[in-house]
């Protein structure tokens, strides 16, 4: 196998065969080891994992555009919050009395303007600024963090809407609503950035943002609107997942930039821009939550689940910077 292929497999590829090995490892280890009398897969169990991972799937979705542009958003945890206060909230407000389930449609257009919205403030300040998004975007964090606590205190925010559960709860071809909203959010994403001028241009600026620059692309405009993107989408995974819930609480969504970035990185996305899949982060969150799984299934404990996610985020950055050493043919071993 030649260099070029092999680094091409195992930046892309590589996740998958990791999925099959985390399936393969956790039925083992629960059968032979007498972890547990239970199969650690079955097909419910499959389904309920895609329910599960739709949350931070449909934001690491929107994660890769944007760390494929060349930046970062460390607020979409806050957003998430933000939005699904909203998205309860609203449902109640004197304003939209009466109006019974028709307040739907409103309280979810009202929670995807609100991230949208935050997106976009994260996006003109990056770019009219020139601040680099890891800054603008930790501040953002802590300010948007601090609109949640401010709305309504330490108190959580509730509002169960039981047409809105059997919504959620529904499910079409054996999938449950969130399952295809992820599967929906994920085609088009793929639509977007391999089959558009904008999806070509984001490679292209975070490979070189100069270099796209001089060739024409508009790269204010286009990171803003990548903002609003991952602001839609935080939005979005709070209407899917609160529509279900009914009640949201100040820390809600807290971590979740970390665990969107840990499964976009170990998707293959290299984090200073230029090189991503969206399918690939798909495998990425899928990973993680069977790791998640599994290591629950034979016994372990959440500080071990964690301490276990963080060592294999060390590893895959450690062989993504092997793979993209400037000047080498050849994996550095």
């Amino acid at each position: 196998m030649e260099p070029g292929t092999l680094s091409t497999f195992l930046k892309r590829g590589a996740i998958w065969g990791f999925i099959v090995f985390e399936l393969i490892f956790f039925s083992l280890a629960g059968e032979f080891l007498s972890f547990s009398d239970k199969a650690f897969m079955d097909l419910d169990n499959m389904l309920l994992l895609f329910k599960q991972s739709a949350p931070i799937g449909i934001i690491a979705v929107g994660m890769t555009i944007i760390m494929i542009n060349g930046n970062i958003d460390l607020s979409v945890g806050a957003t998430y919050a933000l939005s699904a206060i909203i998205l309860l909230d609203s449902m109640t407000w004197p304003m939209f009395a009466g109006m019974g389930n028709a307040v739907i449609p409103i309280a979810w257009g009202l929670a995807l303007l609100t991230g949208v919205v935050l997106g976009a403030l994260n996006g003109l300040i990056v770019w009219k600024t020139g601040v680099d998004a890891f800054i603008v975007t930790l501040g953002a964090m802590l300010g948007y963090r601090g609109l949640v606590f401010m709305y309504n205190g330490e108190q959580p925010t509730s509002h169960l809407n039981w047409t809105l559960v059997d919504f959620a709860e529904a499910q079409f071809l054996g999938l449950h609503t969130a399952t295809w909203f992820l599967v929906a959010v994920t085609a088009a994403v793929w639509f977007l950035m391999n089959k558009t001028v904008h999806g070509r241009n984001a490679y292209a600026i975070g490979d070189n943002r100069a270099a796209a620059t001089n060739a024409g692309i508009r790269v204010g405009p286009h990171m803003l609107i990548n903002f609003m993107i991952i602001g839609f989408l935080a939005s979005l995974s709070a209407v899917v997942f609160y529509s279900e819930s009914g009640s949201v609480n100040p820390n809600d969504g807290e971590l979740y930039e970390l665990w969107v970035i840990t499964a976009v990185v170990l998707g293959g996305t290299k984090l200073t821009g230029g090189a991503g899949s969206v399918l690939s982060t798909l495998g990425g969150v899928l990973a993680i939550q069977l790791l998640r799984k599994g290591l629950g299934h034979i016994g372990a404990d959440t500080e071990t689940v964690n301490l276990a996610i963080g060592i294999i985020l060390i590893a895959v950055l450690l062989l993504d910077r092997q793979l993209n050493i400037k000047g080498k043919e050849e994996l550095r071993v």
